[in-house]
């Protein structure tokens, strides 16, 4: 048992450790995504197949995400973690082997498994809640958001040195960001391994009163949690909404300014202030979600969310209008996913949180898979602008949702 006077030191190095991983898995993931519709391009010969390669790993980490929440329910946040880095530098190798075989099938199955990586950044975030008082778990949950910047902005630009540097061993050249992601996912989940001591989930129990039979952690009870939380469902329903909204138009909006004559370097600026977005400003969202309140900071992620896509959705030609609407699409997204896990966090007794985080995890990838897929049929047969007309009317039963709730 720790002493509760040796809480706020534990927490500072829980927090420290997390946060080191957290760079570790946003550049091992960045790395090798940079480059992956390339990729299978080039390994399947169809550029209509590429969009595949980043549509695995989203699958990949949403199929992973349940039985990785089942492990770190009955065993903890570190075997968890460190199983998810060791299943994302597996899923590297093997679509390291898929380029050097040239097998579409084989790379693809490699791609899901590199999902694991962007499993443990996820499930990072909620680790960080574990140890922390309630007034202040929103600004916990965003310190460990905000460190993804660093790896999300190093990666793609690590990626042309890293296929450079497998010119001689007969690997593609853009299967290079995947041996070092491979290398990256290893080196966090040894620090994991190694820092992440003693365990905060296990710590948290051990420090809480209530049912932590296996029965009483279960999938059901979590489950069954959720269900008998209205707090819950909005969350969940926060979380996948604003994921799902991100995902589909940022996903379309290279392709739409591309159709308005903008070059490489253009786009990548473009996506470079939006990914700031996402992360940068995260330990404001948590301060204000910790200060102002779950609800408060949910309707204005509601509101950035819209007003992106009214900007974005009206810009045409006008390349700077695209780039305010991304920008603040990348803040709404902070907004949204730092506000409902803390709200989540809030809502469900302790003993089920890693089951309850591992279905919010499950339902924001899967939505987002979905979203994704539907968007690029969208822009092809009505626009870049019906696509974000469908954005905002799809953040309509979120804002009705957190009317309902703010009245309670």
């Amino acid at each position: 048992m720790v002493p509760k006077s040796a809480l706020p030191e534990l927490r500072r190095r829980i927090t420290t450790v997390l946060v080191i991983s957290q760079i570790l898995g946003g550049l091992g993931v960045a790395t090798g995504i940079a480059l992956a519709a390339v990729l299978a391009e080039r390994v399947s010969g169809s550029p209509a197949l590429s969009g595949l390669a980043p549509t695995a790993t989203v699958a990949g980490t949403a199929l992973l995400s349940m039985p990785l929440a089942a492990l770190m329910t009955s065993r903890g946040r570190r075997p968890g973690l460190v199983l998810a880095y060791a299943i994302g530098a597996l899923g590297a190798g093997v679509v390291v082997a898929g380029a050097v075989v040239d097998s579409f099938p084989l790379l693809l199955i490699g791609m899901a498994a590199f999902g694991a990586g962007s499993s443990a950044n996820l499930q990072a975030r909620f680790a960080a809640a574990d140890l922390a008082p309630p007034d202040r778990r929103g600004q916990a949950i965003s310190q460990v958001v905000w460190a993804t910047t660093i790896g999300a902005v190093l990666g793609p630009n690590i990626a042309a040195p890293a296929g450079r540097s497998v010119s001689g061993l007969g690997i593609p050249a853009e299967a290079g960001p995947f041996v070092w992601a491979a290398g990256v996912f290893l080196v966090a989940a040894v620090v994991v391994q190694a820092l992440l001591r003693p365990d905060p989930l296990i710590t948290a129990r051990a420090l809480t009163p209530g049912d932590h039979s296996p029965k009483g952690r279960s999938l059901r009870a979590g489950i069954e949690a959720v269900r008998a939380s209205p707090g819950a469902r909005l969350a969940l329903v926060t979380i996948a909404v604003s994921h799902t909204v991100m995902v589909a138009i940022m996903s379309m909006t290279p392709l739409a300014l591309g159709h308005h004559g903008a070059g490489i370097e253009l786009i990548g600026l473009v996506i470079s202030g939006h990914i700031a977005g996402m992360y940068a400003f995260s330990p404001l969202m948590g301060r204000l979600a910790d200060r102002v309140g779950r609800f408060s900071v949910i309707a204005l992620a509601v509101g950035l969310l819209a007003t992106s896509a009214l900007l974005a959705g009206t810009a045409g030609p006008s390349h700077t209008q695209v780039a305010a609407g991304l920008f603040l699409l990348g803040l709404g997204w902070s907004a949204g996913v730092v506000a409902g896990s803390a709200l989540l966090t809030d809502s469900v007794p302790q003993p089920v949180r890693a089951a309850v985080q591992g279905l919010s995890d499950l339902a924001m990838n899967t939505a987002a898979g979905i979203g994704g897929v539907l968007a690029g049929v969208i822009v092809a047969q009505q626009g870049y602008g019906l696509l974000n007309l469908a954005g905002a009317l799809l953040l309509l039963p979120l804002a009705w949702s957190v009317l309902r709730a703010r009245l309670r």
